[in-house]
């Protein structure tokens, strides 16, 4: 009786909520190119047209999908502290944008921002103006931060070979080759052969360097601004 009465239970009701996660599962499956109305609504168990009661279309089912993600990423507080902030947010931005492979092309791609997207950007200005940046250093040093995040989680999804794996075996494939390019054996003689090289390892090392120059720019500044420099 228990079993019959589990089987009869309603199916949970259609929200804009879970037709945005079933488009995420379904672009984590099979990429951007295999959401539609359709495929969303097979995901949910239901006709696509359903799903018109909650979703305008694909259009905007993608910016929806877009400030979902969006949503995954910490935004940094506003307390003052504007490097731990920022560091947090970078690696913050760094695993969604790894776990959802299609994030990237999509983000670049959209017209029309959610509230995620407009409240993680003001998030983000808000803890470099608390900092002490100016506002137009703030706009400079997020591009910076962003566009280094987005750069190395780019190439971390198109190196051709998985995080932790076939590094090395590629430098053995590429032995022959190497002995023309000195400086590229050194390379892969010192750091990756036999040395167990991971290239995620590298964006720690990247977003330090980043953050040291943001904050010299902001030393720069506060000297230029202090009364016994005019």
């Amino acid at each position: 009786m228990a079993e019959q009465q589990q089987q009869r239970r309603p199916a949970p009701a259609l929200t804009p909520e879970r037709v945005v996660v079933a488009a995420a599962a379904v672009a984590d499956r099979a990429g951007l190119h295999g959401v539609s109305m359709r495929s969303v609504g097979r995901e949910l168990g239901v006709e696509a047209m359903s799903l018109y009661h909650h979703v305008a279309g694909k259009e905007s089912l993608l910016d929806l999908l877009a400030d979902w993600l969006m949503a995954q990423i910490d935004p940094p507080p506003a307390d003052g502290d504007w490097r731990a902030g920022l560091h947090a947010r970078a690696h913050s931005s760094r695993a969604a944008l790894g776990a959802h492979p299609w994030g990237l092309s999509l983000l670049e791609s959209r017209r029309t921002p959610g509230l995620s997207l407009l409240a993680g950007h003001d998030a983000v200005l808000a803890a470099l103006r608390a900092g002490g940046f100016s506002v137009r250093l703030a706009a400079h040093a997020f591009s910076v931060l962003d566009a280094y995040v987005y750069g190395f989680v780019g190439t971390e999804q198109q190196l051709p070979f998985e995080p932790g794996d076939g590094a090395d075996a590629m430098i053995q494939e590429m032995d022959e080759s190497l002995t023309r390019f000195p400086a590229l054996a050194e390379l892969a003689a010192e750091l990756v052969t036999g040395k167990d090289y991971a290239y995620g390892d590298e964006f720690e090392w990247g977003l330090e360097l980043v953050l040291d120059g943001l904050a010299a720019r902001l030393a720069d500044e506060r000297a230029a601004s202090a009364p016994d420099s005019r």
